[in-house]
């Protein structure tokens, strides 16, 4: 991977994280400011199930900025693009639909084969 490659990607990783942490704020001000008590039942519970599921949202998120932070530092260390199991070149085209990959597709194949296998049994 060329420098202007790599750059790229940092800039690509740079505002996914970017966008990440507005939504995290977004988030954060708005449930500071609904902090409303619904005296009907069912609307306290639907209020409470939209409430679930956006902090579920926002902490697969927050796991998400973990990745994006260690891409950085792997093309940092010009690691990046290189597949963690093979050594083999992750292909542009698989780090442009996922910036954080670290398997090649067949990598991530292989793994996914292995997962199914053990979740099965």
């Amino acid at each position: 991977m060329n420098e202007r490659q790599r750059e790229y990607f940092r800039g690509k990783l740079l505002a996914w994280k970017d966008e990440i942490l507005r939504e995290a704020k977004l988030t954060l001000q708005t449930l500071q400011e609904e902090n409303v008590n619904h005296p009907d039942l069912a609307d306290r519970a639907s209020s409470e199930t939209d409430r679930a599921i956006e902090l579920r949202a926002r902490d697969r998120q927050r796991k998400l900025i973990s990745k994006i932070d260690s891409a950085l530092q792997r093309i940092d260390d010009n690691t990046y693009g290189y597949c963690e199991e093979t050594g083999e070149p992750i292909s542009l085209k698989r780090l442009e639909a996922r910036p954080i990959a670290t398997l090649s597709v067949e990598a991530q194949e292989r793994h996914e084969k292995r997962e199914k296998v053990y979740r099965d049994e």
